[in-house]
């Protein structure tokens, strides 16, 4: 029996497709279309996961679709009488796209699916479909369920329990108290784009300090010790305008937000330590909340707030559960999954059958491109390359790593969710200390500030990071372990601050060590990661050293690549030295001049 989820309308649109509850395709649209977060109906997706499948529209068997658009506009029109008149421009500029769209969703649908589909149409609310997508393919038979994001429907954060096929709800936060707008409204503050830059504003918090928390705690947000809180509206602007902060907020934090082409200061840095701080405080109180209420021994967690790793970390550190498993896809594309997953375990009945690792097969679930398709494509670019073996690759690109290469890694399936795990990545070593501003500036074109994220071997994260559990979704942030710290000294301690800690070297896998000492893990195994593990352990056995840098397959603006033409376009886009597309290696010397390809790299550099 084949299931179809759909998530679309809003963010992150994505398609998912099952088979008698197992997954067999899941991906977002942007991937296809190239705009990043598109929202549009996932055409492009949902083609692929039939072409994959060599399924016909009309043998799918059930639609689920992930909201309740109604109980959304329910919530819309409540939200413009209470602010009335103030909220007008905001609801007449929303009013346009419920009246086309998100009202006559069944008929979008339909048109979606080219009026073929003829079988039951489910609409899930927004919440159970990001727990379905969170409990169902986690390895546990029982645990509590945390789900926390801006707002689906009215609610913006929810608790609940699974056990075997059921799951339920059993408290919630309603609209317009949100985590997840919290946060948002100090990404814009502080000058980055909402539900796009708030894993900047978790990369900035380290290089600050939280002296605004207090006032945060004080004025925007007031917490209870079961994790519920109440947020003063009188601060905020997101119910009624077309902007997330006012000018209250202004006045609180002693100005207005930062212009995005203005330098970032400390004081900006210090903002961003504050909420995150905050956040983690409300995200370590819903947990402990979860566990009295549910009394569960394991906690899955899904929705956009479960992004923040940092906050994933220190409840998985706090060891109020036995282990955490948070969705890969946490955001609104993991919704598609959730609501296939609800249709088939709740809604038909099927029992489930937790696997030991987890369902979710590496998160790699979206397209594979085979090595004679790729070497075709090659030989008409006039793209000079080499094939090597399966047993001969893994080494190959471990000694293009250990010469201080940068290499585009395109391998596999394509990864669902917003982390790249091995199959579209960009890998670099560890244990240069210039890596981390050489591939920030020269290759992704993004702020000299952000961390890359260590990908290490399984069996050997212990001794390099502080982790409770494995991490394989790149979801949780633990500090490197002591022994492989390297100290401030004092006058370094004195005169370094800002930006400026970028400079001083923290640890002997310095490219991956934030300045507070933590780093964003990936745990890599043999049986979820094939490939990139034969590349990992191959550079262990020639370095000494299990860990190098991954970070994703695109460049600043655009979504993580999927096809091979994509990746080479990157991979002749930037300063990238290597690129291996399945088992075919091109060096970038060898490569024939690209139009349009320095201009491009000259606007980046100009502008950073």
């Amino acid at each position: 029996m084949y299931i179809l989820g759909i998530s679309a309308f809003y963010h992150d649109s994505a398609a998912c497709l099952i088979r008698d509850g197992e997954v067999l395709f899941a991906a977002q649209e942007e991937r296809f279309t190239r705009i990043k977060h598109d929202r549009n109906f996932p055409v492009n997706a949902i083609a692929r996961a039939l072409a994959d499948t060599s399924l016909a529209i009309e043998e799918i068997d059930h639609v689920a679709y992930y909201d309740k658009p109604l109980l959304t506009f329910d919530r819309l029109l409540e939200t413009w009488l209470a602010f009335a008149p103030r909220g007008l421009a905001a609801f007449m500029q929303a009013l346009p796209v419920w009246l086309k769209e998100k009202l006559r969703l069944s008929r979008e649908i339909d048109k979606g699916l080219q009026d073929r589909y003829t079988g039951p149409l489910y609409f899930m609310k927004h919440h159970q479909s990001h727990a379905a997508s969170a409990f169902y393919p986690s390895p546990f038979e029982e645990a509590a369920i945390l789900t926390m994001d801006g707002v689906g429907e009215w609610s913006t954060t929810t608790i609940g329990r699974g056990a075997g096929r059921h799951l339920e709800l059993i408290k919630e936060i309603r609209f317009p108290h949100s985590l997840g707008l919290l946060y948002s409204a100090f990404t814009y503050y502080l000058g980055f784009r909402v539900n796009s830059g708030e894993y900047k504003v978790m990369g900035l918090a380290p290089y600050g300090k939280p002296v605004y928390a207090d006032r945060i705690r004080t004025h925007l947000i007031d917490l209870k010790a079961d994790g519920s809180f109440w947020m003063d509206m009188a601060y905020f602007n997101y119910c009624q305008g077309l902007t997330m902060t006012n000018e209250h907020f202004h006045d609180l934090f002693g100005g207005g937000p930062r212009d995005p082409d203005v330098a970032l200061t400390q004081r900006d840095m210090d903002i961003a330590a504050s909420i995150q701080k905050v956040c983690e405080e409300v995200m370590l109180a819903l947990a402990k909340e979860a566990k009295k209420v549910t009394g569960a021994d394991y906690l899955t967690m899904a929705g956009g707030c479960a992004l923040n790793c940092v906050g994933n970390g220190l409840i998985s550190r706090e060891k109020i559960f036995k282990r955490i498993f948070v969705q890969p896809a946490a955001g609104d594309a993991g919704g598609s999954l959730g609501a296939a997953l609800m249709t088939w375990h709740e809604i038909l009945g099927n029992q489930r059958s937790p696997q030991p690792h987890d369902a979710q097969k590496g998160s790699l679930l979206g397209p594979v491109f085979g090595n004679d398709d790729i070497e075709t494509r090659l030989r008409k670019q006039g793209a000079p390359f080499k094939r090597y073996s399966d047993q001969e690759l893994p080494g190959v690109v471990a000694d293009l790593i250990n010469q201080g290469k940068v290499v585009g890694f395109f391998h596999g399936r394509m990864e669902f969710g917003p982390r790249a795990l091995g199959s579209r990545s960009i890998l670099g070593d560890a244990r240069r200390r210039d890596m981390q501003t050489v591939m920030n500036v020269k290759i992704k074109f993004r702020e000299s500030f952000r961390p890359f994220a260590p990908a290490v071997l399984e069996e050997h994260a212990s001794e390099y990071f502080q982790l409770e559990q494995d991490s394989p979704y790149m979801l949780l942030v633990g500090p490197v372990q002591e022994k492989h710290r390297r100290h401030l000294r004092p006058e370094e301690a004195a005169s370094k601050t800002g930006l400026a800690l970028l400079e001083v070297e923290r640890s002997d896998i310095p490219a991956v060590t934030h300045v507070d000492w933590s780093a964003r893990v990936q745990t890599v195994d043999r049986e979820r990661f094939g490939m990139f593990y034969e590349v990992l352990k191959s550079f262990y056995d020639k370095t000494g050293c299990p860990v190098i840098i991954n970070t994703s397959f695109n460049i600043r603006g655009e979504p993580i690549v999927n096809t091979p033409s994509e990746a080479y376009r990157c991979f002749m886009f930037t300063d990238m030295d290597a690129l291996v597309l399945e088992n075919c290696v091109l060096l970038k010397p060898e490569q024939p001049e690209m139009p349009g390809a320095e201009d491009y790299k000259h606007k980046y550099k100009k502008q950073d």
